[in-house]
């Protein structure tokens, strides 16, 4: 992808910056091990034949994985996501890409060391749920 202009203005980056891309290819580099753990049962069309992506620009947010064909972001949530002020941003955070017209799931990490096969299941049970739904149009996001 060449870059062209002040914004990224990609389908499913939805006008992410330039620096927004450079932090999440850092990111990418320090995956925790849940999230080591999640990408290697996603990649590769492995879960559903749905393409995930990793710490993938989204507006102004790195998400942990999103696929784009589902409109689904996962993410993965560590001890410090118990702090109230954590707990706020990531509710108002959910918000803004659930206006975007995505949906978003949120497992925590030993939720995904320790029962792999359950959050898998949960997470195919959203796709199936998603596929059988009618498209949002975006800025509708969910309950409105």
């Amino acid at each position: 992808m060449a870059y062209l202009g002040k914004i990224m203005n990609y389908g499913f980056h939805f006008n992410a910056f330039p620096q927004t891309f450079h932090s999440a290819k850092e990111i990418s580099k320090k995956m925790t091990p849940a999230e080591k753990m999640l990408w290697h049962e996603l990649r590769n069309r492995n879960l559903s034949g749905c393409k995930f992506r990793r710490q993938h620009p989204v507006g102004k947010y790195i998400v942990d994985f999103f696929c784009s064909q589902s409109r689904l972001v996962i993410e993965i949530d560590g001890g410090i996501h118990d702090d109230e002020e954590i707990r706020e941003l990531d509710i108002n955070r959910g918000a803004e890409l659930e206006r975007l017209g995505l949906t978003v799931i949120r497992f925590r990490n030993e939720a995904v060391i320790n029962d792999i096969e359950t959050v898998l299941s949960e997470i195919e049970s959203v796709l199936d749920e998603i596929q059988t739904s009618p498209p949002l149009q975006i800025g509708e996001g969910a309950g409105g």
